[in-house]
């Protein structure tokens, strides 16, 4: 689907990373249509390698979006890499400070103004050995909670082919087979206008986790486990 209303370096970005994302993967999207064509909107992937990002954006610019992901704020103060970032509507997120309240209103902002949102609920490349997605952070639902905008669940698959988390080792190779899918938004209708409980926010979470669990044991083609306990020192929300 074509893109428009985008500005020159966000037309640069496209036109620089997709071609070698072309020729370094052999994607498989299907229901993109899941994703809405405007308005605001929080995308949840599950996160299997660090290279997935790259997959899940350009599956999003296909479909017609614009991706605005979550960025460690530490990188708007590099050279060059920072101006970029805010050119291509990128958004900075303090972890574990009293910053992430301000990261927090900027994500709030994105969503109100149209932008496609994307956030890793599980915060970080999942730890269970097999790469199932693991129980997640409540940033997502409390944004969802705050905005009422839609969380649309969306599952990746191959990319770990080429940066396996597990061992750190990148292989190249060409045509790398990887897969994404989207699901209708999550089901969060129950918990419209209630207070942001950490035990409401839980539920919201394990309802999102659920859904993409759902999408990612589709795509492997495999029967899920239990979404994996978090490691003692992540279970602290955020975004």
């Amino acid at each position: 689907m074509a893109q428009r209303g985008l500005g020159f370096w966000q037309r640069f970005a496209a036109v620089v990373v997709l071609p070698v994302l072309r020729v370094w993967t052999k994607p498989t999207w299907t229901e993109q249509e899941h994703l809405p064509a405007t308005g605001g909107v929080i995308i949840v992937p599950n996160h299997a390698s660090h290279f997935d990002p790259l997959v899940v954006a350009h599956y999003i610019y296909d479909a017609g979006r614009w991706p605005r992901f979550l960025t460690k704020a530490s990188l708007w103060n590099v050279p060059v890499v920072g101006p970029f970032l805010t050119k291509v509507k990128q958004i900075p997120v303090e972890r574990g400070s009293v910053e992430a309240v301000k990261s927090l209103d900027v994500l709030i902002d994105a969503v109100r103004q149209g932008g496609a949102v994307v956030i890793y609920p599980e915060g970080t490349t999942t730890k269970e050995p097999n790469l199932w997605p693991m129980r997640g952070k409540t940033g997502a639902a409390r944004l969802a909670l705050i905005t009422g905008a839609p969380v649309i669940p969306v599952a990746n698959w191959g990319a770990y082919r080429i940066f396996d988390a597990r061992t750190r080792k990148l292989k190249l190779g060409l045509r790398v087979p990887v897969s994404v899918t989207a699901g209708p938004p999550v089901d969060l209708s129950r918990w419209a206008g209630a207070p942001p409980t950490r035990a409401v926010l839980d539920e919201m979470t394990e309802a999102i986790m659920l859904d993409i669990r759902g999408l990612v044991a589709g795509l492997r083609g495999e029967e899920p486990p239990p979404l994996y306990e978090r490691p003692a020192k992540s279970k602290e929300a955020g975004a």
